[in-house]
């Protein structure tokens, strides 16, 4: 499988994402912000850092780079995208997700692990994950407070589109093992069709034993099995 990375202006966890889908045993190339096409992609990542300088809000201005037409198509067709901190930003910016990523509610940048909890096991990016697994990984964000209206949020809860939340080393999900005041918790979400997902963590980060967590792995190797078994019906 081929991994699409993007890159704008400032982003900085390209090559994360360019390494970790070479851990994975896949290719990946990147994608300049300028281009009009994705190439011969079988799966977008849009990576973390500080796109434009977070000029206006985080991924405020990247959604308007060509190279977003050519995702939101690739989306419409069902292609696999996904958001990685910054990426996610974009993503919600450029309405390929429901809601937005606000300031973190103590106003400070949050470098740490946290622990994630799974809440559907049954998406192109989490059915790969062991279901007693939390997955340790780490975040780097200063705007990751995720933030929407009653109705969207029922409406995730509704539709099980909310994929991770924050939570304690048990399993827990308080207000304590909250980073940045996310509603109900939320770490990463995904649209109603399954196939376009962001969070915050960066499994792009933890991708690797050596990087003292592998968990996530796991958010890439649900990727590979959907697009195996994707590219097996369309042959049979």
């Amino acid at each position: 499988m081929h991994f699409a990375i993007l890159q704008f202006p400032a982003s900085n966890c390209d090559q994360d994402c360019l390494h970790a889908a070479r851990v994975m045993g896949h290719t990946s190339s990147f994608v300049w912000h300028k281009e009009t096409s994705l190439g011969a992609a079988d799966a977008v990542i849009v990576p973390g850092g500080f796109s434009y300088g977070d000029y206006l809000r985080c991924g405020a201005i990247a959604r308007f780079s060509p190279v977003m037409q050519a995702v939101q198509e690739f989306a419409a067709q069902g292609g696999l995208v996904l958001g990685v901190c910054n990426g996610f930003q974009i993503l919600c910016e450029a309405g390929l997700l429901p809601g937005a990523l606000v300031r973190n509610r103590d106003l400070q940048f949050h470098c740490e692990q946290v622990f994630l909890k799974t809440g559907n096991f049954e998406t192109p990016f989490t059915s790969a994950i062991p279901r007693d697994t939390l997955l340790k990984i780490p975040i780097a964000h200063g705007e990751g407070c995720y933030f929407a209206d009653p109705t969207t949020l029922a409406t995730l809860q509704a539709k099980r589109q909310i994929l991770w939340q924050y939570c304690d080393s048990t399993g827990a999900v308080t207000d304590a093992s909250n980073p940045n005041g996310s509603l109900l918790n939320i770490a990463g979400i995904a649209n109603e069709r399954f196939n376009v997902a962001g969070l915050m963590p960066h499994p792009d980060r933890a991708a690797e034993s050596v990087l003292g967590t592998d968990d996530g792995k796991w958010v890439f190797h649900s990727m590979i099995a959907s697009l195996e078994a994707a590219k097996v019906a369309r042959a049979a």
